[in-house]
């Protein structure tokens, strides 16, 4: 092609994405319909994401997918009566593509969409975030950019202890704005200092100052059923997560970090052992969130005899910027300046999820000097053999188009380092040029984001415990080969 042919190619993609965009934006606020494109959100993006999304097919499907494939499956759910789904348009295009047998896509789309044409809406559910650091600000983000359905999770507060600046509200609101490490916040904050809140794109989040979590009336701000994300890491144990259900309004509570005495839930992997009488849960920790779906997805095909984790994880918060004292062996020592050995109970909490696995893994952990993004190395001993190009090709098509698509993803990019995965909503992104396979041994370096991915799972378990997880389409498959 000329160089006058790409431009105008490019200028044909960019016009079709920008009429793509309304039509995204209308679905997701009238009908509660989030359009992805394998599994990359098209909601409130923009036209160059929307286009990198498409783009991005090629890399791990080995065929081209471009606006003009998905746009008609856009209009064509635009007119029929569906209701509260996760559609992925992505998918769809291509399945069409492939199965279409001659019929017209309204008919292809009626079949596949089937359990949500005429269905009602959902009812939103009241959530407050009780803490407001790297974790709580994150979710904070994510709960903000859903809001335009109205149907799923609703931020009404967050509850910190009173700072000693004059301008607490304004500071937690700059903290809010801007990260050093995930960018800017997209969309607009102000403070409402006469009813002590936060504005964040039109969701009015109240700030309320509380020393315990037992002593908040959220009814009185209006807030009912309500769960709470505790991300303080205070409270750890049943007894003192059940403290926030003895506050006015408040139904269900989460951890979110590992927890003692209640169940740890790694979405994709036990979110089965949630009931409907479960009022505090915990999500577990980001490393065991990482690595439990991998190990899952590998146990199943072939077998987890024994193995090593290695973590090669983020410095965080409880290190010492500089020496210092710290009660821990080795955390004292200056974050920004060493790599740090140190231990994770990661590798010995993936048995609370996979009970299979109990006894038969070890684990460590090396502290480095980067704020976000760790990796895990999976040292694995196999009950049968496999090969670095098969077992691959297992692990795509489990990022791809298994149950587990939203907790494992998969890169194949030569050029790729830790930096390229901040933001990945992934629990965890297998690095496939690393895999080492030979035999009934295999190692796997998966990457993950133990800030925004974590998030991301424990947003799904607040979904799931405010039954409101929004049906997939396509359904998920099986491996060819399983």
């Amino acid at each position: 092609m000329s160089q006058e042919q790409v431009l105008a190619d490019w200028k044909g993609r960019e016009a079709l994405a920008e009429e793509m965009i309304p039509l995204i934006g209308r679905l997701y606020r009238d009908k509660n319909i989030e359009s992805s494109v394998y599994g990359r959100l098209l909601i409130k993006r923009s036209v160059v994401n929307v286009l990198k999304a498409h783009r991005f097919v090629r890399q791990v499907e080995d065929q081209e997918l471009s606006v003009f494939d998905t746009f008609p499956v856009l209009q064509a759910l635009d007119k029929m009566d569906v209701n509260s789904a996760h559609v992925d348009v992505g998918k769809l295009a291509v399945k069409f593509r492939k199965e279409g047998n001659g019929a017209s896509l309204e008919d292809f789309l009626a079949e596949e969409l089937a359990p949500v044409i005429g269905a009602e809406a959902s009812q939103g559910t009241d959530v407050v975030l009780y803490g407001f650091g790297r974790i709580g600000r994150l979710l904070a983000r994510l709960l903000i950019e859903r809001t335009g359905g109205g149907q799923s999770l609703r931020l009404r507060a967050i509850v910190v202890r009173k700072g000693k600046a004059a301008k607490d509200l304004e500071k937690r609101a700059s903290l809010l704005r801007r990260d050093s490490v995930h960018g800017s916040f997209r969309g607009t904050i102000r403070v409402d200092e006469e009813n002590q809140a936060i504005i964040a794109n039109g969701n009015m989040i109240k700030v309320i100052y509380s020393d315990g979590p037992d002593q908040v009336d959220y009814t009185a701000h209006g807030i009912n059923n309500a769960l709470v994300l505790d991300n303080t890491g205070i409270w750890r144990d049943k007894e003192g997560l059940s403290l926030h259900l003895k506050s006015k309004g408040v139904a269900k509570v989460a951890l979110t970090a590992p927890g003692k005495g209640v169940k740890n839930i790694v979405m994709g992997v036990n979110h089965g052992d949630i009931e409907d009488s479960d009022t505090v849960l915990s999500a577990a920790s980001c490393t065991t969130n990482a690595i439990s779906p991998v190990l899952k997805a590998i146990d199943a095909e072939y077998g987890v005899t024994n193995g090593h984790v290695e973590t090669v994880h983020a410095y965080t918060n409880d290190q010492n910027l500089i020496d210092n004292y710290h009660k821990g062996d080795r955390r004292g020592r200056a974050a920004g300046l060493n790599m740090v050995i140190t231990e994770t109970g990661a590798a010995k909490a993936v048995s609370k999820a996979l009970p299979q696995l109990e006894g038969k893994l070890t684990g460590n952990a090396i502290r480095v000097p980067t704020p976000n993004v760790s990796m895990a190395i999976l040292n694995l001993n196999l009950d049968k053999p496999t090969d670095k190009e098969t077992l691959n090709a297992f692990l795509r098509h489990q990022a791809l188009h298994s149950p587990l698509q939203k907790q494992i993803d998969y890169s194949n990019s030569p050029e790729a380092v830790s930096s390229d995965f901040v933001g990945s909503r992934a629990a965890g992104v297998v690095d496939s040029l690393a895999t080492i396979a030979e035999g009934n041994r295999c190692v796997l370096y998966v990457w993950y984001d133990n800030e925004f991915g974590y998030s991301c799972q424990v947003i799904r378990m607040a979904h799931r415990m405010a039954q409101c997880t929004l049906p997939a389409f396509p359904k998920a498959t099986r491996h060819p080969d399983a």
